[in-house]
């Protein structure tokens, strides 16, 4: 697929960050877009963004409001872009959505862990599901499942598990790996690709306190507070015992601005790389230095991969502050 031009294209978790730019780009190079996320206002922003500049005649951006972890919202998002994109078929699926936490089968509860995974993997698993014989009824299709550096290296540091994003993205890639024959074998005409960003710049770390709480808040609620506060102790972080509930929230808050707005790859720069990848019909798409040095490391010493020693001497190399 060398353009989008006329293509349609389905992006899920379009309200903000890589879905976003996402939507934009595409939008940009003439394709229409049909969006789902959780928040109608976020989609809402990211279409008036889309519409800044005029759309071409008959061009259609379409949002609805759908959780990709309960199939049937994505079942009734599937038949509300047949009727309102007028079609039968779509040229570009991507299983963009995704939210973090549920790091450990210890410390977090088995609803947030699930609901991690069930986001992560299950909106993946029936994004393709739901979408798949729309996509086989194109004469060319390409699905873009995002997994994560996670998806081969299962840490974010040794301060805090990350188990249940972990799991996730590690099936996310084993199953994109596996479509690739599948598809091969009973729909040539559509290819895959499995995405593998780094430390890209968005708003995940509030986004998936808002949905794991379902609070829509951005402050941390009292177990929150004090299971951060714990994280922070076994860190090694000084007088984090001593700390206020207060301090507690501005070290939360600081943690998502700093990853939207410190991150080495910003998103509309990893939209960019994902959709290169596309028409080049590459099937690993890697996203960020951080991701390709990463990737050679693992590769390189799979063994040492959860030491100390390697975390360390890697987040240095690439300036990561996390974990």
């Amino acid at each position: 697929m060398k353009d989008f031009a006329g293509k349609i294209a389905v992006i899920t978790g379009g309200g903000t960050g890589m879905g976003r730019e996402l939507a934009r780009q595409l939008v940009a190079e003439g394709c229409n877009v049909a969006m789902c996320d959780v928040s109608e206002a976020a989609m809402a922003e990211t279409k008036r963004l889309c519409e800044t500049e005029k759309l071409p005649q008959g061009l259609r951006v379409t949002t609805h409001v759908a959780d990709v972890a309960i199939e049937d919202h994505l079942k009734r998002f599937r038949d509300e872009l047949a009727e309102q994109q007028k079609t039968d078929r779509i040229h570009l699926l991507f299983n963009n959505a995704g939210i973090g936490g549920g790091g450990s089968l210890f410390t977090n509860t088995r609803e947030q862990w699930e609901r991690t995974f069930n986001i992560c993997w299950g909106g993946v698993y029936l994004g393709v599901r739901t979408f798949l014989p729309m996509l086989v009824a194109a004469d060319e299709a390409h699905i873009v499942n995002t997994a994560s550096v996670n998806g081969f290296w299962a840490s974010i540091g040794m301060g805090q598990a990350h188990t249940a994003y972990s799991s996730a993205k590690f099936a996310v890639k084993g199953f994109t790996e596996a479509l690739i024959n599948d598809l091969r074998l009973h729909a040539p005409h559509v290819k895959c690709s499995v995405v593998m960003p780094g430390h890209i710049g968005t708003s995940i770390v509030s986004n998936s306190r808002k949905v794991q709480s379902a609070d829509g808040s951005e402050r941390l609620n009292p177990d929150e507070v004090a299971l951060t506060r714990k994280r922070m102790v076994a860190a090694g972080v000084p007088d984090a015992d001593k700390m206020s509930d207060e301090d507690i929230q501005a070290v939360f808050a600081e943690r998502a601005r700093s990853f939207l707005e410190d991150a080495p790859t910003t998103a509309a720069q990893a939209a960019k790389i994902i959709l290169d990848g596309v028409k080049a019909e590459r099937w690993r798409i890697l996203v960020g230095d951080d991701a390709r040095r990463l990737d050679e490391r693992v590769r390189a010493t799979p063994e040492q991969a959860y030491d100390r020693a390697f975390y360390e001497s890697f987040t240095q190399e690439v300036g990561w502050r996390l974990g």
